[in-house]
């Protein structure tokens, strides 16, 4: 079940204890400005937490702890330079700076500190994505949230405080050394650390980055500092006219605007990949990743227009071709689809499994379902086995059945659910195959877990409605058909044509005549409503 929100709505703790009561599998992202966090869960437990764009303090964090020297967490900076598909922690191993065991407790450290600083995020919208595991992490914890949300709660309250005299990170402090001196005030090991980097050009963010602490620490520091009337506020690091863009800020943003789009956070996606074409046009994989938004969010001619442009550069990769090219089947554009299919192959990508379906969902479109079934078997070889997309299940089912194969579309489909669980689109499609196939309980059931997956389907909210409607539940099947044309105006007559069949068994003649022009609107050949209208006198 996806679960979207604001923090203003729901504070984050309350959305942690929302999913560990559920045992829920799968990745609550969190936006926050220009920030992205994302905490991992494994059946309910905290497996994995990180943020984009805050520094990795890993090493720094060990050297604070005494696990590791300065100078051999800088041999593992410079190593790790020159080999970056390898972690710092397992280079670190490798060269014997410390055990695995020793790593592991850190990298659980890390995760907790990076849930404890979200904690702090009151404002932004979250988003969770059930079965999405984090990519490349050998190493993941098994965190009851319930340990988390005391501390994280105590360091809540005290950063609302902190919040008072260090309201942004952007801000530049200088300490009164003299005045320290004098006082003869005994600081502790952090504000010990933080005093030695005022220097009135370091901001906070700065000052965090290099002392190794987490932001928590700093904040606190500085507020017992600032409090005692140690610190002078000298502005903001924010410069009014920078000559040069740094690579690192775009990268930033293409960066995070990647991981908005891999969590389904699409306009926050957009934000971040214009702001990095904004600063360097020509950024080649942040225009490829603002037409993939645009796929998602259905702005086809949109999406093409953005893929066409990185498509007419040399460099451009197959993947920007079959990106491509699915817009282009989307409107309809067949012909220049395929085309673009043909490049991709031409480009590296003949064997995967993907491209492959692509081809199938094509000749599908264009009516051809032998072909299609033939290109999908051949598409299933190419896939690891028991990993086909969801595009795959739908469209071999789609294939299957227009063959009149009813029983393969729902092997097909059963077999997708197994493997994708809460794809609701999957459970809409086994749903009007069972309903085909007279099993109107099982299309029934499909179809009303289907919508606890994704409530926004209009097509599940029809289909459990068809099955209320032959059950003889016309109440029910009445609610449901309202909720699908609310989600969806011009679903199709049919639904139009039951919902005033169900107001004349009420005796409401005026909604049945509505909803009976309605569906003479979206299909003005439709026999079944003139004739309904005929019988009114309308027509």
């Amino acid at each position: 079940m996806a679960i979207k929100g604001s923090l203003k709505e729901a504070s984050l703790p309350d959305v942690l204890q929302l999913l560990a009561l559920g045992q829920k599998t799968g990745c609550l992202s969190i936006t926050h400005r220009a920030n992205l966090g994302s905490i991992f869960f494994d059946r309910g437990r905290i497996s994995f937490a990180s943020i984009i764009n805050r520094r990795d303090r890993l090493g720094d964090l060990l050297v604070k702890a005494g696990k590791l020297t300065q100078p051999q967490l800088e041999a593992a900076i410079a190593e790790q330079g020159r080999d970056r598909n390898t972690r710092i922690g397992d280079i670190l191993v490798r060269q014997g700076a410390l055990t695995r065991e020793q790593l592991n407790d850190h990298i659980r450290v890390q995760i907790e500190e990076a849930v404890y600083f979200l904690f702090t995020w009151t404002e932004g919208t979250f988003n969770f994505e059930p079965d999405v595991k984090p990519e490349m992490q050998d190493f993941l914890v098994s965190i009851n949230p319930d340990a988390l949300l005391l501390e994280g709660a105590r360091r809540v309250d005290e950063w609302s405080l902190i919040e008072k005299r260090i309201p942004s990170f952007d801000i530049v402090f200088d300490l009164d050394r003299r005045r320290l001196a004098s006082s003869g005030v005994v600081l502790t090991k952090e504000q010990e650390v933080v005093a030695r980097l005022l220097d009135a050009r370091r901001d906070v963010r700065q000052i965090a980055e290099e002392s190794g602490l987490v932001e928590f620490e700093v904040g606190k520091a500085l507020y017992g500092l600032a409090t005692a009337g140690f610190l002078q506020r000298i502005g903001t690091s924010k410069a009014a006219n920078e000559p040069k863009v740094p690579d690192e800020q775009i990268e930033e943003h293409r960066n995070l605007g990647i991981a908005f789009y891999k969590t389904g956070m699409l306009d926050e996606a957009m934000r971040e990949l214009r702001r990095a074409i904004d600063l360097r046009p020509r950024d080649e994989g942040a225009r490829f990743y603002v037409g993939l938004s645009l796929i998602r969010l259905g702005r086809w001619a949109e999406a093409v227009s953005a893929l066409r442009e990185v498509s007419a550069t040399r460099s451009a990769k197959g993947a920007v071709f079959h990106a491509l090219s699915f817009a282009l089947e989307r409107l309809g554009k067949y012909d220049d689809a395929r085309v673009a299919l043909d490049e991709a192959v031409k480009r590296g990508l003949g064997e995967d499994p993907r491209v492959r379906t692509s081809l199938a969902m094509l000749a599908l479109r264009k009516g051809e379902a032998v072909m299609a079934d033939r290109l999908f078997a051949e598409a299933r070889t190419k896939f690891a086995p028991g990993s086909p997309t969801p595009a795959w299940f739908n469209g071999a089912s789609l294939a299957a059945a227009l063959q009149g194969d009813l029983d393969r579309a729902a092997e097909i489909l059963s077999e997708g659910i197994s493997v994708y669980p809460h794809g609701a689109v999957l459970l809409n499609n086994f749903s009007v195959v069972q309903e085909r196939l007279g099993r109107t309980e099982q299309a029934f059931t499909a179809a009303s877990r289907g919508v606890s997956e994704d409530a926004n389907l209009p097509q599940l909210h029809k289909n459990v409605g068809d099955a209320h409607f032959r059950a003889g539940r016309p109440d029910d099947a009445l609610e449901s058909y309202q909720r699908a044309i609310r989600i969806r105006a011009d679903l199709g007559p049919d639904v139009y044509i039951r919902m005033g069949t169900l107001y004349a068994q009420r005796g409401d003649r005026a909604e049945a005549v509505r909803s009976w022009e309605r569906a003479l609107e979206l299909d003005p050949a439709n026999a079944t409503a003139r004739a309904n209208l005929g019988m009114t006198g309308r027509i």
